[in-house]
């Protein structure tokens, strides 16, 4: 069995395995949240990068063929070191990890299929990003950006507490207004062109009533769920090789650094419905 891995630093993760098994619910799907050590996006960039590695090799090591980032900070912080310098040595005859079929095991994240969609939602070509302050500060938007659209303008705004509120249960309360308000002011002060907004964290679309209720008409706002789910599909079909190894039951198993009840009670406000975890350990 080689189930789909997804991999975030808390709960974002749920909204990219929801939009990915609701086009593609055939799939097995194996969840792994470190909990335990989130939030990541105000960590270095060598802390999220081992983080990162740790949960990657236990997912590989639990039979995955290929596995998703499904945090932004670590799609910004680790995907690329992990791509170039991990997977090789992973899959290669010697390695702990290596089976028969390790050669075709792929690591992939939420920035570049968000990227590639981008140019067709935005007419004045300004952009903007909420997201953590990791991922603002690392740029990779940008540059994954304009590698394919040179003439679009990518503007960011951290929102640093914008998650925490997710995971309170708080991102339908009035309480939560003065923050969402805030930093979508803050964005469209520092370009008023902005036609189209990313938000750059998973957790972010369950705050999407409120910042609609904020953002200008006219804006479009980008939630990653959809999109990264119709890039998986597009990758199954451009890499037959991979997708075939992936099982198929339409089953989905959950795995936390946490408190498994801990992680099953905030996972309700993700998935609207019940789960079962297990817990792990990392490094």
């Amino acid at each position: 069995m080689a189930p789909i891995g997804i991999f975030d630093s808390g709960y974002g993760g749920l909204t990219i395995l929801d939009g990915i098994r609701q086009l593609l619910p055939q799939y097995d799907y194996l969840y792994l949240g470190d909990n335990a050590r989130a939030p990541y996006g105000g960590r270095s960039f060598e802390v999220v990068y081992q983080f990162t590695r740790q949960a990657v090799m236990k997912l590989f090591s639990m039979g995955c063929q290929l596995v998703i980032l499904g945090c932004n900070t670590a799609s910004a912080k680790a995907l690329r070191t992990i791509q170039q310098c991990d997977l090789p040595q992973w899959n290669a005859p010697g390695s702990p990890l290596y089976t028969p079929t390790a050669a075709t095991r792929r690591v992939l994240g939420v920035i570049r299929p968000t990227a590639e969609v981008i140019g067709s939602l935005t007419r004045s070509r300004h952009v903007g990003l909420l997201a953590t302050e990791g991922t603002v500060k690392s740029q990779s938007y940008k540059l994954e950006i304009q590698k394919l659209f040179p003439d679009i303008t990518v503007s960011g705004v951290a929102c640093p507490l914008w998650a925490a509120i997710v995971e309170a249960g708080e991102a339908t309360s009035p309480g939560a207004d003065y923050f969402v308000q805030k930093r979508i002011r803050q964005l469209l002060t520092k370009d008023p062109l902005i036609d189209a907004v990313i938000l750059g964290c998973t957790h972010y679309p369950l705050l999407m009533p409120k910042i609609q209720q904020f953002m200008p008409q006219g804006v479009s706002i980008v939630a990653q769920g959809s999109y990264v789910a119709h890039s998986l599909q597009d990758y199954f079909l451009r890499h037959p090789e991979i997708e075939t190894l992936c099982s198929r039951q339409g089953t989905t198993r959950y795995l936390t650094t946490e408190l498994p009840l801990r992680f099953q009670e905030t996972a309700q406000l993700f998935l609207n419905e019940k789960i079962t975890a297990e817990h792990v350990v990392l490094g």
